[in-house]
């Protein structure tokens, strides 16, 4: 990883937009810090367009696009979007309907493995807000350890699901969508672009190992500082990183973007 000034100008200067995670890229302690959601509104005034892809239920999603000066706001790793137009709110889904039913009788079982198999694992607490996933608190509000995570991803792969390991949440995945191709669908569901062909317009920013398949998929990509901690986790890990941590290290990076798109 290189440091974040070493950012290509001429990258920045051909950037369309921003993809970024939310948990512990915008957030300390579950908190948006307030220079990460000001680097929102300079990159967006800057003419980027910004789409958050998070671990996050889509019911959270729905308040992202409502709220945040986004494009699209992704929830589930890719398994669903909201647009917030001026006149509508649009809700879609990676899957269909019947595959999602199936998909939901699945996890279903998984919940019913990991309740019998492993009865001190907690649901995280915004499952209520859940569509298409299942997630477990590994460091949110309580703190499990690396030997337990991997008990617990195991039961997901036992009943069929292929577990997703963030900084906060253990999620049992049962589509084949990530952080990337849930861009990319939703970009083109929504007649956006084609984000596959032109994958180098669009700057990526995460932090931790839910992140890996945008890390990997994003020619320009960049960690906060925070994603060292993860880079077991990353087979590909972001091409630049920040100085600074979380939210500190989004405005960081924001900020060396802009600063090359003012001398473009």
């Amino acid at each position: 990883m290189q440091p974040i000034r070493t950012l290509d100008p001429h990258a920045c200067q051909r950037l369309r937009g921003v993809v970024f995670d939310v948990d512990d890229t915008l957030t300390r302690h579950g908190r948006i810090e307030a220079v990460a959601y000001d680097a929102l509104w300079r990159l967006r005034a800057a003419g980027l367009s910004l789409i958050a892809v998070t671990g996050r239920p889509l019911g959270f999603a729905e308040w992202l696009a409502r709220t945040f000066p986004l494009l699209l706001a992704i929830g589930e790793n890719g398994a669903g979007y909201v647009r917030v137009t001026d006149t509508q709110l649009i809700r879609g889904y990676f899957d269909g309907d019947d595959v999602r039913a199936t998909q939901h009788e699945q996890l279903q079982r998984v919940r019913a493995r990991v309740l019998r198999d492993a009865p001190w694992a907690q649901l995280a607490d915004d499952s209520w807000a859940r569509r298409c996933d299942l997630a477990y608190d590994i460091g949110e509000r309580v703190h499990v350890s690396a030997e337990r995570i991997a008990q617990l991803c195991a039961l997901f792969e036992a009943e069929g699901a292929r577990p997703v390991v963030s900084s906060v949440h253990a999620h049992a995945a049962v589509s084949a969508c990530d952080k990337a191709k849930g861009v990319v669908h939703a970009c083109r569901a929504e007649q956006l672009g084609d984000v596959d062909a032109e994958r180098e317009r669009w700057l990526f920013i995460g932090d931790s190992g839910n992140d890996a398949a945008a890390f990997a998929y994003f020619p320009v990509s960049a960690g906060v500082a925070n994603v060292r901690e993860h880079l077991a986790a990353l087979p590909v890990p972001p091409r630049f990183v920040s100085n600074a941590d979380r939210g500190l290290g989004f405005a960081e990076i924001a900020q060396a973007v802009l600063e090359h798109r003012r001398h473009e």
